[in-house]
């Protein structure tokens, strides 16, 4: 296996597209078994997708939209907002089989048909794959996950993230083959021929303020401990809601005070997915990015900038971690970083970009963007969660190692 990089901020679509194209597959020595695109929405979609077919006519292509650019262990990539980044993966030996289905009105039912295209594309029927990789559209992210598991059962690790625009207008968009959509879900059943790992975790930590949610529907929560959400979690913040009690958004606010719920834990530490609350209803509630359930127990999270930077890393050394490997053990790298910390520590990016590729050591990896994070936790549980990072590593074949 040989994964290679490569990235532009060339303003010129069709050009970008062609000029990246022949440099992966020169780096790469050969034609890629597998092509990830992500791309800001600044770009001609139509264009930059028609040249990469062109220059990779057959290669199966997994994209989505990124905010503002992408990052690879050469740093933060964004010029007025536009940036693209190609990885490319050269594995003769493996299977990469792409999937898409537009969402319509059952993300669920998308998400089982997507995965079951991508198995098929690649003639492994009833074989599952080693790893899925998913991008989708903001706000069906449980359902999707779901569909999968329909069909896979939920020992297959799932790991992404889901496409964003530069400014939260809906202008997100997801790439299968030469088909851009808007509204649509893509996966990579990957059957590698090497190992796959993964991690998934945040840069915050719990403290002691918690509660439950007693009253909640979907994405809305309307009351934690009976009490109205957004005057609790107020008053849990020490008021950083004081001028948005009466309604509105509130998402550059909360970024530091995120909503985190227990997963699981390790050697006695609780592991938490975490919810970014981006508005106050009008009754008084909070409005995320994640699905909320009656019941569920709710603690509040805190981060700092810092943190933020320096989490990467760590989430970079825990995926070689779970493979107790080394960083010349692996042929390269996908990281998922919420571009909500992302906004937050925008100044400090090229540190982000850098204390990821210290973990990575020589490897190539691409990161992007994104406005929901998917990932499987150390215990093995696929989930949906805000203002976290994931990052996948691909162990290196003993030729390449050697």
């Amino acid at each position: 296996m040989r994964i290679e990089t490569v990235w532009t901020t060339e303003a010129d679509s069709a050009r970008a597209a062609r000029e990246a194209a022949d440099e992966l597959a020169l780096r790469l020595g050969g034609p890629p078994s597998l092509v990830i695109v992500y791309t800001t929405v600044t770009h001609d979609h139509d264009a930059l997708v028609g040249a990469l077919r062109a220059r990779l006519p057959d290669v199966p292509l997994h994209g989505g939209s990124s905010c503002l650019g992408v990052m690879s262990r050469d740093g933060f990539h964004s010029s007025a907002g536009t940036g693209l980044g190609l990885l490319g993966i050269r594995d003769p030996e493996g299977d990469y089989g792409v999937g898409a289905a537009e969402i319509g009105d059952d993300a669920r039912a998308a998400g089982s048909a997507a995965i079951e295209r991508a198995i098929a594309a690649v003639e492994r029927d009833g074989e599952p794959p080693d790893f899925v990789w998913i991008a989708g559209v903001p706000g069906h992210e449980e359902r999707l996950i779901q569909g999968v598991q329909d069909v896979l059962g939920t020992g297959v690790p799932i790991a992404g993230g889901s496409t964003a625009d530069n400014d939260v207008s809906g202008r997100w968009l997801q790439i299968a083959g030469a088909t851009v959509s808007r509204n649509s879900v893509v996966v990579t059943a990957m059957y590698p021929s090497t190992e796959v790992h993964v991690a998934f975790h945040s840069g915050y930590s719990p403290t002691a303020r918690t509660g439950v949610a007693t009253r909640a529907s979907g994405r809305v929560l309307h009351e934690l401990d009976g009490r109205p959400a957004a005057r609790v979690y107020n008053e849990w913040t020490g008021g950083v809601l004081d001028d948005h009690l009466a309604g509105g958004g509130v998402l550059g606010l909360t970024t530091l005070h995120p909503l985190g719920r227990e997963v699981g834990e390790v050697g006695g530490l609780p592991y938490h997915r975490l919810s970014h609350p981006d508005a106050v209803t009008p009754d008084g509630g909070l409005s995320l990015f994640t699905d909320v359930a009656e019941g569920e127990r709710l603690t509040l999270m805190t981060g700092t900038r810092d943190s933020l930077v320096t989490r990467a890393g760590r989430v970079a050394r825990a995926a070689l971690g779970a493979g107790q490997l080394d960083p010349g053990d692996i042929a390269g790298a996908l990281v998922v970083y919420c571009a909500g910390c992302m906004l937050t520590v925008q100044d400090d990016m090229a540190r982000v970009a850098d204390v990821i590729a210290e973990a990575l050591g020589e490897a190539p990896f691409l990161g992007t963007f994104t406005f929901g994070e998917q990932g499987c936790f150390v215990g093995g549980e696929n989930h949906h969660g805000n203002l976290m990072i994931s990052v996948v590593v691909f162990q290196r074949d003993d030729e390449a190692a050697g």
